[in-house]
């Protein structure tokens, strides 16, 4: 179908339209370039998150497993496609690189991981303010902490805080963490993500509601004694009706229409260890167990423990290279101390992956240590004996050999690829590990079996010879084209998962890839090495059994028979977690509750380090395992269910409507994108007729990276270039649409040979007329466009809007034309000056409301405050009532003097509460005078307008 400049010009100018906050259209551009189908409730709450204008932000809190990063990824893009570009992202930091990966993958932004590291880098580049980028930001709750002063500088367009149950408790001025995140970020708009906003009482509500906005409730008093203090239906449901401004929750059943998941079926595969290896483990856990050690940084002991312990757990390979480090290193101390040199000695472990991100996670023992140690003669007699210990061990671990774990473990793989054939899955599988040690032993094993040549590492680094060969094929394969990223670290990343994808049958990945890579192409998943933090566990099984896995996910876990602590920690992990089987694998609700898996992780070491028999062994996790039946619990399920779930039928319905509206709104803009990219590149590209792909024989910018080559449009992950709205290709030929030189013409619309029925433009064929086409652009509470066309008929008939856009619809050349006379012109605007009329009314109307709602919560809040105030001079009077009863009935005098003492004190009080309400009335209505004016300054609309083209019409 042939289309003109004029239908380029209206098309791009339709495309790039500012929408309304609660309109789908607002997020059209974000939907279409995202690759991932999106679910209806997912807009609905990306749509939530813009829902007022005058909003601080939302709490998003569907149920897990529905996708709660892909809705506020939406509106991070939508942000981003706004040119507000300063955009934070505060997450746990096990999972910065996930999210890293989500919005690359599905959303084309880029982003960075700002850690310490990351942040001595930019100040080294001149950068003084790290936090102060022109893309993304990703870090840890514990960064923000650090480094308040750098995060309060800059002024972030949009906050994203995920897991945010971990500061429901702000409102306790003793979490640190948690008030710093808050006071850091709280004047920028921001959305939380949590599936349990609510988990032991109602106080988390307000301090969560708190860290968004500060008018939905009163203070915490006041929310005290309005919420905690009844419990009639009534004080539900008004907390429930201020909530729903601000806090979105879908639930699972609701949406099996559209999200369909499937299950999780664990195998558990146990070992005995051999007598050597049971022999390093008692003589590495006694040392361990030793109050005074010499190797370790009594600021990290615990953490250097954990570390010992899971590669003590890992293979003997694993443990060998660290106790060999930490004897050479009591063996420089000595030497040193011989040739009086102080000892500044840091242990490192290069085989343990995860040690600098844990090192970020895990606070210190809070244990300050000299810069520089000095030892004396006793010290270093001591430190003789310890690195003595030390070679013993490494010399023994460095004896054995075969590992029984790694004799089972093609066990374990038959197992698994047995029950993964049963429902017809691929034959893949991911072997996890924690050591690179112990990733290259269990490599050197498997190339031994059947499975030599179809295995392929995966780690923090990828620099064996065939990782470099996969990434060199995958840069020859794919250059010149969109695929190749131009970061070496992410494109050797996505060579190894696609040649994992296509020619190998077993990764074998350290956490690494536990962290923001997508494989639902496997779906067996191998714990060689089981952590203790639930959360990694989760993150681990969810790079496959996510949304978009089309078959049952089978998991291995490795069990130690021989060792009564493994075998506890498997047992609340399968059974109080529920990690490793069912539809979703661990709940929101158990991972939220214990707040963060690292507390679980202390927790385990610590019954580790301090437990010399099974009996304490026993005694301490049967311990752990009440308090977490108790912080697991479901007494406020009630609660939750009154607070945060609506009827289903009634969301059920919603979602079905909003699935419609937002497929009808992708299909128009697509086509839009899809024709005026046809007409641009006509002499630049070949468009394959059958689909809408095509391929760029030339790039039409050449100061644009922009490839010549094949490319997808629309959702093609395989494609090498994916063509979408926002890529620079489709930015360039939009901008350069918007700017055609548009005079007035003829432009004759064929209908007869357009190979399409468009009912109502029939009654037009043969007639002749006039246009005008104009952008309109509101700005008040939010800037938003209007694409305008006022038509009619040479007779001056009106040609309703409708109607008028339809006309586009059709094929169509261009001719000569004269102007419309004065006549035509005043009829049109006319036309036009109705419609903006109306359009305003109705923004004027959308406007009042919000308004209304704003200016009604401002008016909660003062009430609560006012209300509590008056609670305290009640109590004060009941009082003051009771000591003057009994004032009457005293019988001594030292009583007449206290209780007269206390009146006293009494009354002073009393008064003093009275003038604090008319203070506290005061400040109110300041406070309140000054939102409202805001409020009201911010409704004056401005309205301009820019005519696009005027053109003479004729349908034929």
């Amino acid at each position: 179908m042939d289309i003109t400049a004029y239908h380029a010009k209206y098309f791009a100018y339709e495309l790039t339209k500012r929408s309304a906050s609660d309109k789908v259209q607002k997020l059209v551009a974000s939907l279409m370039d995202a690759q991932v189908d999106l679910n209806p409730h997912q807009v609905e709450a990306a749509l939530f998150a813009f829902r007022s204008p005058l909003s601080s932000g939302a709490i998003l809190a569907d149920e897990v497993g529905l996708g709660k990063t892909i809705e506020a990824a939406i509106v991070i893009a939508q942000k981003w496609a706004e040119k507000r570009r300063k955009i934070l992202i505060v997450v746990p930091a096990n999972i910065r690189k996930q999210w890293m990966q989500e919005l690359s993958e599905k959303f084309f932004l880029e982003s960075m991981i700002l850690e310490m590291k990351s942040f001595k880098e930019e100040i080294k580049k001149g950068n003084f303010n790290p936090f102060d980028q022109n893309r993304i930001v990703v870090t840890s709750y514990q960064f923000i902490h650090k480094n308040e002063a750098y995060v309060r500088a800059i002024k972030w367009d949009l906050v994203v805080i995920d897991e945010a149950h971990r500061l429901r408790n702000v409102y306790k001025k003793t979490n640190k963490i948690a008030n710093s995140v808050k006071n850091s970020l709280y004047s920028f708009p921001k959305i939380l993500l949590t599936a349990t906003p609510l988990q032991n009482s109602l106080l988390e509500l307000y301090g969560l509601v708190s860290i968004i906005d500060e008018y939905t409730f009163g203070d915490l008093d006041s929310f005290k004694n309005r919420y905690l203090k009844r419990t009639d239906e009534t004080i539900y449901n008004d907390l429930k009706e201020r909530l729903a401004g601000v806090c979105i929750r879908t639930l699972r059943k609701q949406v099996y229409e559209y999200v369909k998941y499937t299950k999780r079926i664990p195998i558990t595969q146990e070992f005995l260890p051999n007598p050597d290896e049971q022999k390093l483990y008692n003589l590495v856990s006694a040392y361990l167990q030793h109050d005074n050690l010499y190797a370790l940084p009594k600021s990290q002991r615990k953490l250097m423990t954990l570390i010992l312990r899971r590669l003590l757990a890992s293979s003997t390979y694993a443990i060998s290279g660290t106790l060999e480090a930490l004897a050479k290193k009591l063996e420089l101390i000595v030497s040193g101390a011989e040739q009086n040199e102080p000892a500044d000695i840091e242990i490192v472990f290069p085989d343990y992956e995860e040690f600098d991100e844990l090192s970020d996670e895990w606070e210190d023992d809070g244990v300050e240590e000299p810069t520089i140690k000095y030892y004396t003669k006793a010290d270093i007699e001591a430190i003789k004996i310890e690195a003595q210990k030390l070679r013993e061990f490494f010399e023994l671990a460095n004896s054995i050999k075969r590992n029984s774990k790694g004799e089972v473990l093609l066990t374990a793989l038959q197992k698994g690829f047995a029950e993964a054939q049963k429902v017809g899955a691929p034959r893949k599988a991911i072997i996890f590990t924690e050591s690179t040690r112990t990733q290259k032993y269990v490599l050197e094993l498997l190339e031994s079996t059947e499975f030599r040549g179809k295995i392929v590492l995966f780690n923090g680094s990828n620099t064996d010879e065939k990782s470099r060969q996969i990434y060199k094929q995958y840069v020859e394969k794919y250059t010149d084209t969109d695929k190749i990223s131009g970061s070496k670290t992410a494109d050797t990343r996505a060579a190894i998962i696609e040649y994992f994808r296509d020619t190998a049958e077993i990764m074998i990945a350290t956490e690494a890839a536990a962290e923001g890579v997508n494989l639902q192409f496997c779906a067996l998943v191998v714990n060689y090495d089981l952590p203790w933090n639930p959360q990694r566990i989760e993150q681990r099984i969810g790079r496959c059994h996510r949304y978009g896995q089309k078959f049952d996910v089978v998991v291995v876990n490795f069990l130690n028979r021989a060792n009564a602590a493994d075998q506890r920690v498997y047992r609340l992990l399968f059974e109080k977690f529920k990690l490793f089987e069912g539809v979703f694998g661990a709940s929101d609700e158990v991972l939220g509750a214990i707040e963060s898996g690292v507390d679980f992780e202390k927790r385990i070491i610590d019954i580790y380090q301090k437990c010399r028999n099974e009996i304490e062994i026993q005694q301490s996790f049967d311990d752990l395992q009440r308090e977490l039946e108790d912080v697991i619990s479901i007494n406020l399920e009630d609660a939750r269910k009154k607070l945060l779930e609506n009827f289903d039928q009634e969301v059920i319905e919603k979602l079905r409507v909003r699935n419609i509206e937002s497929k009808d709104y992708l299909n128009i803009y697509q086509d839009w994108l899809l024709r005026i990219t046809r007409f641009f590149l006509k002499d630049y590209a070949v468009f394959n007729e059958d689909t809408s792909n095509f391929y760029l024989k030339k790039n039409p910018f050449p100061s644009e990276k922009i490839h010549p080559g094949p490319y997808a449009f629309g959702k093609s992950t395989e494609a090498v270039n994916i063509y979408r709205i926002g890529h620079p290709l489709a930015v360039r030929i939009i901008e350069s649409c918007k700017n055609y030189d548009t005079e007035t013409t003829l432009i004759v619309f064929d209908y007869s040979n357009s190979g399409t029925r468009i009912s109502v433009l029939e009654k037009y064929i043969n007639s002749t007329g006039w246009l005008i086409v104009c952008q309109i652009t509101f700005c008040g509470f939010e800037c938003q466009d209007e694409i305008l066309i006022s038509a009619c008929t040479d007779d001056l008939t009106e040609v309703n809007k409708d109607e008028a856009k339809r006309i586009f619809n059709l094929p169509a050349a261009i001719y000569p034309s004269s102007l419309p006379d004065e006549n035509v012109r005043n009829h049109l605007k006319v036309i036009e000056n109705r419609m903006i009329e109306s359009l305003k009314e109705g923004i004027e109307k959308h406007n009042k409301d919000f308004s209304q709602q704003q200016t009604d919560k401002i008016i909660k809040w003062a009430d609560d405050l006012i209300q509590n105030a008056e609670n305290e001079i009640d109590i004060t009077k009941k009082r003051i009532k009771e000591v003057k009863r009994n004032l009457r009935q005293a019988v001594s005098g030292e009583e007449l003097l206290a209780l007269n003492k206390e009146l006293t004190e009494l009354e002073a009080k009393k008064r003093k509460q009275r003038q604090q309400i008319f203070d506290i009335e005061d400040e109110i209505e300041s406070k309140r005078d000054e939102l409202i004016s805001e409020i009201e300054e911010r409704m004056q609309q401005k309205i301009t307008k820019t005519e696009l083209f005027t053109i003479g019409w004729r349908i034929v």
